[in-house]
């Protein structure tokens, strides 16, 4: 026991306990990705949240992981979580109509709200609000996280979505803004 709490008194320097993550600081950024459906290759067409990149998939299973990607049905967008095209994923969404990105400030608790394998047409007057697939925090432990995202530029005539987006750093914690 003494040298369980020794160990722990040594991370906490100063008082603080390193443990204690905060959400300091938003990232908010932006994106742009591609409909499946252009014929071009090498155009990226998914966005993995977890680590802030867009990935190129020539087909959906063909690169690690992600958590959308937008593809053309019917002549509109829709962003597609890994479940829709037959992936395992903890990737789970929803939208939510007629709000501004900065007033979504909490994900929903309820997860039967959320899709983890139906398309949402891109709605450029909707937030999306999004549980991530896995990743890992900053001590290397596995991970799921929170965000938002918004679409700013939806052109299905280009097939392209470029959308604002921000994910806590915090696991499993719900806040979609950092505290005041």
């Amino acid at each position: 026991m003494a040298v369980y709490v020794a160990s722990i008194t040594g991370l906490s320097g100063c008082g603080e306990n390193i443990f204690d993550q905060k959400w300091t600081e938003a990232r908010v950024d932006t994106v742009l990705i591609y409909s499946l459906a252009r014929p071009e290759l090498n155009l990226p067409s998914a966005f993995d949240f977890v680590k802030r990149l867009t990935v190129e998939l020539q087909s959906p299973g063909a690169t690690g992981e992600w958590d959308l990607v937008v593809d053309t049905r019917d002549g509109q967008l829709v962003f597609l979580p890994p479940g829709s095209l037959g992936f395992t994923s903890e990737m789970m969404f929803l939208a939510i109509p007629g709000m501004a990105f900065n007033d979504v400030i909490k994900a929903p608790g309820d997860t039967t709200q959320y899709t983890k394998d139906t398309p949402l047409v891109v709605d450029a007057n909707s937030v999306y609000v999004l549980r991530t697939h896995q990743g890992f925090d900053r001590f290397g432990l596995p991970c799921l996280f929170y965000g938002k995202f918004q679409p700013l530029v939806v052109d299905p005539a280009n097939g392209s979505v470029e959308f604002e987006y921000d994910v806590s750093r915090l696991c499993d914690d719900r806040s979609l803004i950092p505290p005041d």
